[in-house]
């Protein structure tokens, strides 16, 4: 037990406690160096250890800080093959979109499933070198393990805080814990443990140098005891030579003067590596066999400069390996960090470790350039650098590519361009452009300035640069750039001319399957943007077929089945098209593309919105944060949720979607948002401005260019809207756009008798729009009609076909929620003197056990036979994000904090209701 602190390690010991009883949490113990932090939390994880949890424990380090997720997989290290899965998609081997985010949600996975097992306790140290994605799993583990037996333990320095750190301490909210230096009684307290009796004048003089740090003082006390500085007597121990350390580095090293030169130079080698290391590293960085080292290292830990760490080694304190590693001249050092590389990587070490240590040495070095093995190893090593780190990839590359058009310039483009620098990516790749003679180099870098314009608003450029690059190609390549062009029509709006060339492209692609996909793809983008969505059907599956187990078309099979999904929407075909988007959805989180998986949701949840399941849409759509979104999924998203809001009578919610959805909608510029724009309209409309409602969806409609989908939906509320409002040229004009549309599917059909039937007040004419709905599955839209419908009639004088419109109607609403249009409806009819009949009346409940959704109440019944989210994913084909929402919402309506009260209310429900 540590001396001091005493209020930190109480409250460390309640939250052990309380995981035990299912009540998990997170907590950030922040304070100085050798402040006494590892000490307080390895008393915490002992305490655990005794009660039978599972213990992880993982290391921030300077080291590593541009490699993602390193503390977190070092923490997991076993046998658990997601973890193996995890690393191969860091290194880049799987093709994956964003490796990143798949190896994340790889290792949620396997932290959830040892909670399910035993309480979990997860520690990483040195927070104040996580790098993004590290920070950002922490964040979300410290959400999920409210839901957990799960205690989340961080330890950072007081270092100035970036943006890392502050999302971690928001993260933590009131779980942090500052620990302060030690006071006067408590440093007479230690030293005197340490010295052995009371400490006299001079050594507590000595000691209150070191300011109340407690690893200051332990360090100090042990060296001067080493040196025979102090001396015992009469129960006092007093300094009684002047050997003292003048800093806590030097009191370090000066303790490990002890230490055989050989252990010290084993020690120097595995300072490079950082605080954990691997004993076959080390030996590979001193060029010997690992048996040779073993010695050593177990001489280190016997003297208590090193620790086990399951299948590791470890530094003690991280002080003491900055000790040993800074006791070295930086030039030294920056050698020492290169041959490190050069040595793991004829090991075979994985390419993240051995470019910590090109890293390190070339800041050290200063240099501006690498030498010429580190550039052909980075040659080697760029494509899975790149799709781990794109930071680091940047670091490393801009001091390897010195302007001669090589592979390296492409490659640092495409980092450039991940990491949002689309400046810097055209400022490389033109200067590379302008040397290269490659042909497959020259189509690399126009892909990547072509996504850099098409990202600024620049693809006019595009045409003129892949026009010219063309000349001079072999017929390959120019069928690669006519894909290219293809898609700069596309994004300017130049429909027929984007088809005509990218079936130009598809006609010299010969086997080339890069070019037939992707010149496949935007034809059906043409076809759905042309309003014909059944001629992109056949050439979904065509593509499909090409990109299949294809790992470098990965991306581009998933934006293909997203594609098809909301395709088969737009053709009613709701059961495959959510079926689809289910499946691609799943595709998306193995494969690792956040912006893929974020479309994949936005598309689920579109269909289910159609389809009347409002609260699975809801879980879809709030399902990632917008800034892991491109800008147009998050308007639409946000577009889907304050429509339900509205209709389901909760303004406020809706409203704050609405606020939401303005800085996403900054980057779509002129681009319409069906689901938005009704938003929008629905909330002027509700605050008495129909006027501004109806401006603004004639104001979409307008739009030039616009995609039959994003329109549609629009034309009857543009109607309803005019003939509010007494303009009938409005309504004409409206009306008239939906009955161009030569096409046999329900719901459009529906759409233009819907419109034709508001303007003519034909009873006859909106129900056969409800007719249509029904046949489409859409039961909002067929509510809508026969609330139209039930007015018409009761303005013809037929009460009775009012009526059975209108109870229709109202059992759709009140199925959907939608009390704000069952109100409208009821008092519109009211006037005629219209009402319901008696009836049971199912009041909406917000909490308790009969407010839980159909999918809420599955996933609950789930939790209570005690099956882990990824479990329940699993059973239910959901993905786990989904699942998590889900048992976010159970908790929150039924007013509890943990699973285990799920549990215990699920059988306590079932056992009333039989």
């Amino acid at each position: 037990m540590s001396v001091g602190h005493v209020r930190q390690r109480r409250r460390l010991d309640a939250a052990v406690d309380a995981v035990r009883a299912g009540r998990g949490r997170a907590l950030l113990v922040e304070g100085e160096p050798g402040i006494g932090k590892t000490t307080l939390v390895r008393a915490a994880t002992n305490r655990a250890e005794s009660l039978g949890y599972i213990i992880k424990w993982g290391y921030g380090d300077e080291l590593g800080q541009d490699l993602p997720l390193l503390p977190v997989l070092d923490a997991l290290r076993g046998d658990d093959p997601r973890l193996a899965s995890a690393d191969r998609l860091l290194r880049g081997e799987t093709g994956a979109s964003d490796p990143v985010a798949a190896a994340s949600r790889q290792l949620q996975a396997i932290i959830t499933d040892l909670c399910a097992v035993t309480p979990t306790v997860l520690v990483i140290d040195d927070l104040q070198w996580a790098d993004r994605a590290t920070a950002a799993l922490w964040c979300r583990l410290a959400r999920l393990a409210r839901d957990l037996p799960l205690l989340v333990l961080g330890m950072t320095r007081l270092a100035p805080r970036g943006t890392e750190l502050l999302a971690i301490r928001r993260a933590a909210g009131s779980g942090v814990v500052p620990l302060d230096r030690l006071d006067d009684d408590a440093v007479t307290t230690l030293v005197g443990d340490l010295a052995g009796g009371a400490p006299g004048t001079r050594l507590l003089a000595l000691a209150d140098g070191a300011a109340g740090n407690p690893l200051y003082l332990t360090e100090l006390v042990e060296a001067l005891r080493r040196s025979g500085a102090i001396t015992a007597q009469a129960g006092e121990v007093e300094l009684t030579a002047d050997l003292a350390p003048g800093s806590l580095g030097a009191a370090i090293a000066h303790r490990l003067d002890f230490l055989p030169e050989r252990v010290r130079a084993v020690l120097g080698a595995a300072a490079l590596l950082g605080v954990e290391f691997d004993p076959a590293d080390v030996a590979a960085v001193l060029g010997e066999r690992v048996t040779e080292v073993i010695d050593a290292l177990e001489e280190a830990r016997a003297a208590g400069v090193l620790r086990e760490s399951a299948d590791r080694l470890a530094f003690r304190h991280p002080l003491i390996r900055s000790a040993i590693h800074d006791d070295l001249p930086v030039a030294v050092r920056a050698v020492l960090h290169r041959d490190a590389a050069v040595a793991l990587a004829g090991s075979g070490a994985p390419i993240r470790r051995i470019a910590r240590q090109y890293l390190r040495a070339v800041d050290l070095s200063g240099t501006a350039r690498l030498d010429a093995w580190s550039t052909a190893w980075l040659v080697e090593a760029a494509p899975a650098l790149i799709a781990q780190s794109p930071s680091m990839a940047v670091r490393l590359l801009d001091r390897a590519v010195r302007g001669d058009g090589g592979p390296l310039a492409a490659r640092l483009a495409d980092a450039r361009y991940r990491m949002g620098d689309a400046s810097g990516a055209e400022e490389v790749a033109n200067r590379a452009l302008a040397v290269t003679t490659d042909p497959d180099l020259i189509v690399d870098l126009h892909w990547t300035l072509a996504q850099c314009r098409a990202l600024t608003g620049r693809s006019r450029e595009s045409l003129a640069a892949l026009a010219a690059a063309s000349t001079d190609l072999p017929d390959r390549h120019r069928a690669r750039l006519l894909v290219l062009t293809a898609r700069a029509h596309r994004d300017l709006g130049e429909v027929e001319l984007a088809g005509v060339v990218a079936a130009r492209a598809l006609a010299a692609a010969e086997d080339d399957r890069w070019t037939i996909g992707w010149a496949l793809h935007v034809l059906t983008v043409v076809s759905i943007m042309r309003g014909d969505v059944a001629a992109a059907l056949p050439l979904f599956d065509r593509a499909l077929a090409v990109t299949d187990a294809h790992p470098a078309l990965l991306d581009l099979r998933l934006l293909l089945q997203i594609n098809q999904a909301v395709a088969l929407g737009d053709v009613d075909r709701y059961p495959e098209a959510i079926a689809a988007a289910t499946a691609v959805r799943t595709l998306a989180e193995e494969a690792g593309g956040l912006i893929r998986l974020a479309q994949s949701h936005s598309a689920l949840g579109e269909l289910l919105f159609d389809v009347g399941r409002w609260d699975d849409a809801l879980t879809e759509v709030t399902a990632l944060p917008d800034d892991v979104k491109d800008p147009g999924v998050a308007c639409c998203d946000h577009g889907i949720a304050a429509l339900i809001a509205f209709h389901r009578g909760d303004p406020d919610a809706g409203v704050a979607h609405l606020a939401a959805a303005a800085e996403p909608a900054k980057g779509i510029g002129n681009r319409v948002i069906g689901s938005l724009a009704l938003a929008k309209a629905l909330d002027r409309e509700r605050r008495g401005q129909p006027d501004r409602a109806l401006a603004g969806l004639l104001g979409c409609l307008s739009e030039s260019a616009q995609e039959l989908e994003e329109m549609e939906d629009l034309l009857p509320e543009t109607v309803r809207l005019a003939l509010l409002l007494g303009d009938l040229t409005a309504a004409e004009y409206t009306a008239g756009l939906a009955e161009k549309v030569d096409d046999p599917v329900s719901h459009r059909l529906g759409a233009a008798a819907l419109c034709r039937g508001l303007i003519d007040r034909d009873p006859a004419a909106l129900t056969r729009a409800g007719e249509h709905y029904l046949a489409a599955g859409r039961p909002f839209a067929r509510g809508r009609a026969l609330h139209a419908a039930a007015i018409a009639w009761a303005e013809a004088g037929d009460s009775v076909s009012a009526r059975a419109a209108f109870t229709a109607a109202d059992d759709l609403y009140e199925t959907l929620g939608a009390a704000w249009d069952a109100a409208g409806m009821r008092s519109a009819l009211h006037a005629h003197g219209i009402r319901r009949g008696p009836r049971v009346r199912h009041r909406v409940e917000r909490t308790g056990w009969s407010s839980l959704t159909p999918a809420e109440a599955r996933v609950a019944a789930l939790v209570a036979q005690g099956l882990s989210n990824p479990a329940i994913a699993d059973r239910l084909v959901l993905s786990r994000r989904t699942v998590a929402t889900h048992v976010s919402h159970i908790l929150a309506k039924l007013g509890m904090a943990s699973r285990t009260e799920i549990a215990r209310e699920a059988a306590a429900h079932y056992r009333a209701s039989g």
